[in-house]
């Protein structure tokens, strides 16, 4: 039997899923198969509704070694594991004369924990002995969550915390699920024989495509003991979000609260000298922590350095104690142990990292109305780390909707590690980047307009002449707004505002969970949905309710962000542009997204609005605009609102014919 073609194989797998194939898809196969053939690495930026994750599916099984897939968001994951995958393994099975086998695989702190259910959460002093399941009133929300979980361990085959419907409070997962470094591990724990994280990462060792994220795959790299298993070809989906997701896992954080809390679950497990030193550090950190103010620290200040010092040295002489000593008076000590050990350990490392002051750390305090001041320490810079942990040993393929910020893939390469395209050298990783275009026709669906006229935004407040666009605009819009704001005061400010103009439902981020926001915005032509950062990226309304997509302003990085701003100044004091490396690129990769959030069929019509002059009359805005989808473009007001109102009118007459 002769080796099926990569189009027949593609072929089958679009009719399977019920997809159409598109040119792009097509292309982005080929390449990607190409790269997997070469052992070199792929960027491929493939636009909303080219069919992506079959684009690189197709040639990665047909191409027999095992491969890793990372994204950055559930429902991606999900599509993959329920959907994709197992029609597209159908599809091949007869071509390829074999079934590859996949699997999910996340972090353990996402999959019950049976030992926490059975014997419960490990107490400290302050709460007293108590079984969590008996304390938490069956009345409370606490108590029905923990009730609800108890009953779903004896159904769920994954234990995995995404497959439960509706889901629970952080806190009520927090009771029974544990960190890596608190779980006893499956030779010393009672129910390491049916522990779904075992299962997991055995079912994962056995399939040929595992579907993971991104914050799994950065542990795995910063981390240096594996925890996916040896595979030939990576595959990232939703790159974009790759450089902020391992600056995230690589962050490192010291609060009073987590100090503290240290201290209580170490203090009935070691004697009391090494009891006192660690408390005594802890009241010094707090002590300091009180005056705290918020911003960088160029140089860790001479009293936290001590600080810092008494900490780390304390805490190593806690986990030299905890090693040494058994207490048979403490229930369930081994758990007890390890989650005092895990809190002590991460202490010692936090601590012992700031105090040693790397130049290649940004250290920062920040201070939160809630929960109070923060210690944070972030790298500088992730793309060393990327391009040596990521880039060896394995074909790398990256995708996105917006991987090309202004005209080419330069700015995205230069943050994984990757020398400009074409650029050769030892140790330098081959790749190359491919636009596979996008099966809408931008400029005939959309119209980027930038409000020309209205002033330039400040930092501080309000913004009269925008809110009188913003209504306007709504208004020969017929509702249908999705209003994407650079802060959540400015969507607070925005909705405030026009609840009181406008006869139109307006929703506003965190009244609700964003799913019920983003169906009910769906689901009603006249509401408008306004929110932040999650909206930039999560929306998917095709059809004519979100027919008017709006972005405040140019959403750069603020001024204060410290390690934003680091970022920037080390970049130009290599020599380079820290404002176009980093916060024009920043808002370049939103915009991008923003302005996807429009068309996402091919019947969709509509209008981007940008009520920031600078996007057309600052020299970064054709930077920015080469970011975006290509859609006709103006600056005429005019113009707009008769084109909104003529969109509008369609839309309607649609859904009058529909309802006859």
């Amino acid at each position: 039997m002769t080796k099926p073609s990569l189009p027949e194989l593609l072929h089958a797998a679009v009719a399977a899923v019920g997809g159409m194939e598109r040119p792009g898809q097509a292309a982005m196969a080929e390449a990607v198969a190409q790269a997997i053939d070469d052992g070199t690495h792929l960027l491929v930026q493939a636009g909303t509704g080219t069919g992506k994750s079959l684009g690189y599916l197709v040639p990665a099984l047909a191409h027999g070694d095992r491969v890793v897939v990372a994204t950055a968001t559930l429902a991606l994951q999900r599509q993959l594991v329920e959907r994709d995958l197992p029609r597209t393994v159908e599809a091949l099975h007869p071509l390829l004369r074999r079934r590859p086998e996949f699997a999910m695989l996340k972090g353990r702190s996402n999959y019950l924990c049976l030992h926490r259910l059975h014997e419960g959460v490990p107490q400290e002093e302050e709460d007293g002995l108590f079984d969590p399941f008996e304390a938490a009133a069956p009345t409370s929300k606490l108590g029905q969550d923990l009730l609800r979980l108890r009953d779903w361990s004896d159904e769920t085959e994954t234990g995995d915390r995404d497959d439960l419907t509706p889901g629970v409070s952080d806190r009520a997962w927090g009771q029974v699920s544990v960190s890596s470094r608190e779980c006893l591990g499956a030779s010393k724990c009672a129910y390491g024989a049916e522990c779904f994280a075992e299962a997991a990462r055995e079912r994962a060792k056995l399939a040929d495509v595992v579907v993971t994220n991104h914050a799994l795959l950065a542990i795995d790299a910063i981390e240096g003991a594996p925890v996916l298993p040896q595979h030939e070809v990576l595959i990232v989906d939703e790159a974009h979000e790759l450089v902020s997701r391992v600056t995230g896992v690589a962050t490192g954080e010291l609060t009073p609260g987590q100090v503290n809390r240290a201290v209580r679950r170490a203090a009935k497990l070691v004697d009391e000298k090494a009891a006192d030193q660690l408390q005594t550090a802890a009241e010094g950190f707090e002590k300091l922590m009180e005056l705290a103010l918020p911003g960088r620290l160029q140089e860790v200040p001479e009293d936290l350095a001590y600080a810092l010092m008494a900490l780390r040295d304390a805490a190593r002489a806690v986990i030299t104690a905890l090693g040494n000593t058994r207490d048979r008076s403490v229930q369930d000590e081994d758990a007890v142990r390890k989650q005092a050990m895990a809190s002590v350990e991460n202490v010692h490392a936090v601590a012992e990292r700031i105090a040693n002051g790397s130049e290649y750390d940004v250290v920062w305090y920040e201070r939160h109305d809630r929960f109070g001041a923060s210690l944070r320490v972030a790298p500088l810079s992730v793309s060393g780390l990327l391009r040596d942990k990521l880039f060896t040993d394995r074909s790398v393929v990256l995708t996105s909707a917006t991987l090309k910020l202004g005209g080419d893939f330069n700015g995205v390469g230069a943050s994984l590690g990757l020398a400009a395209e074409g650029v050769e050298g030892e140790d330098l990783p081959v790749w190359k980047g491919i636009d596979v275009g996008s099966p809408f026709d931008y400029p005939r669906q959309g119209i980027l307009y930038v409000a020309r006229h209205l002033a330039t935004p400040g930092r501080e407040g309000s913004r009269t002449d925008m809110m009188d666009e913003l209504a306007e605009l709504i208004e020969a819009a017929g509702g249908r707004t999705l209003g994407l704001f650079s802060s959540m005061r400015a969507a607070q400010a925005a909705a405030e505002e026009l609840r009181g103009r406008l006869d139109k439902p307006v929703l506003l981020q965190g009244e609700n969970t964003l799913g019920e926001l983003i169906k009910a915005f769906a689901g009603d032509a006249e509401t408008c949905l306004f929110g932040t950062l999650s909206l930039w990226q999560g929306v998917d309304v095709p059809g004519p309710n979100c027919q008017l997509v709006v972005m405040d302003r140019i959403p750069f990085p603020r001024p204060d962000d410290p390690l934003m701003s680091a970022r920037q100044k080390a970049v130009e004091e290599a020599g380079g542009n820290g404002f176009m490396a980093v916060a024009a690129t920043h808002a370049a990769l939103l915009m991008a997204q923003g302005a996807g959030r429009l068309v996402r069929a091919t019947g969709d019509r509509g209008v981007v609005a940008v009520l920031d002059p600078r996007l057309a009359n600052a020299r970064y805005g054709s930077f920015l605009r080469a970011s975006m989808p290509d859609f006709w473009y103006t600056t005429d007001r005019n113009q707009v609102r008769r084109s909104l109102a003529a969109i509008d009118q369609a839309a309607r007459d649609q859904a009058a014919k529909a309802a006859v």
